[in-house]
């Protein structure tokens, strides 16, 4: 019998205590907080598909307060500009130069706050700051700081003033989730308990960037196996072919495929543990593949677990 081995106690005990804190606001939602974390442990970006005033921005604040990770907010509408984002070059009559005046994409957490509402070239802002790190502004390149994650909401497609994502900035986001209306003992708690947001003003952060690049670096370690990897592949297979048959959802990409097994990774880390199952993968595939899949979330999110019960893991 193959022992497995675990994560290091004080990494998973510090894991459980971002996740506590911010299950205390985010109130009957534990698998979408956990989600989550672990986008942002994989290195990904986070898409959240939901209707208003459901928490959605809630929890991008949440997770902000509780890892101690400067955060900024841009909301975003029919008439802004891309360099509302990542900055722009500005004249200095006093030094005779063009100095560079930094957007509020320089940050550690970014929430794009109802992405869907500006048109297509101001969403592209964000495509290089996401895949590389960095916005490239007047030909001059600018990184920008570690960690950097973006947690990007956007409203329903059949809402009025939205502008739908093309499919390639939905294949830069890690993941998508919603959270829906809570159940209705959630939602008593809410309306005679404090609210979510006097609760933001109290987190106490219970950690610091340098912990989160630490872990980070712990997920990307985390042991894979042949026949995971294996599995891997099937799905992403399966997926493609039920898209050459005409399905009408599009097969998954080789990123996704990166980003599956980089979740799993966090997902695995998470639970303690150094090595990935196949229900960690199992557990974050339909997450990682509906926004990819189908032009609605639920739509993706049925069709990704289909493919999830017609593949075997081994």
């Amino acid at each position: 019998m193959i022992q497995k081995p675990s994560a290091s106690p004080e990494t998973c005990d510090d894991l459980q205590s971002v996740l506590t804190a911010i299950d205390a606001v985010i109130v009957g939602k534990p698998r979408e907080t956990r989600l989550a974390i672990a986008c942002l442990l994989a290195r990904g970006h986070l898409l959240i598909e939901d209707l208003p005033g459901v928490g959605k921005t809630t929890l991008a604040r949440a997770l902000a307060a509780t890892l101690g990770l400067a955060n900024g907010r841009i909301q975003f509408t029919s008439d802004l500009l891309p360099a509302d984002i990542t900055g722009l070059s500005i004249f200095d009559t006093s030094t005779q130069r063009f100095g560079f005046h930094p957007g509020p994409v320089f940050t550690q957490l970014l929430l794009a706050d109802e992405i869907n509402r500006a048109p297509p070239k101001t969403q592209s802002a964000l495509l290089e700051a996401m895949e590389e790190g960095q916005v490239t502004v007047d030909g001059e390149t600018h990184a920008l700081e570690r960690p950097m994650f973006v947690v990007a909401t956007q409203n329903p497609a059949e809402q009025l003033g939205v502008y739908p994502l093309p499919e390639s900035q939905l294949d830069r986001f890690l993941a998508t989730v919603e959270l829906g209306y809570p159940d209705a003992q959630t939602e008593r708690a809410l309306l005679t308990g404090v609210s979510g947001r006097d609760q933001l003003a109290q987190i106490e952060p219970v950690a610091s960037p340098e912990r989160v690049l630490f872990w980070q670096a712990r997920a990307a370690q985390i042991h894979t196996a042949a026949p995971l990897i294996d599995y891997i592949q099937r799905l992403l297979a399966f997926s493609r072919k039920q898209a050459e048959a005409g399905s009408g959802n599009a097969g998954l990409s080789p990123r996704a495929g990166l980003n599956l097994l980089s979740i799993s990774k966090a997902w695995a880390l998470i639970d303690g543990r150094e090595m990935v199952l196949p229900d960690d993968v199992q557990a974050v595939f339909p997450y990682v593949a509906a926004h990819r899949m189908a032009g609605s979330l639920r739509a993706g999110l049925t069709a990704a677990n289909q493919i999830l019960n017609s593949v075997d893991v081994d």
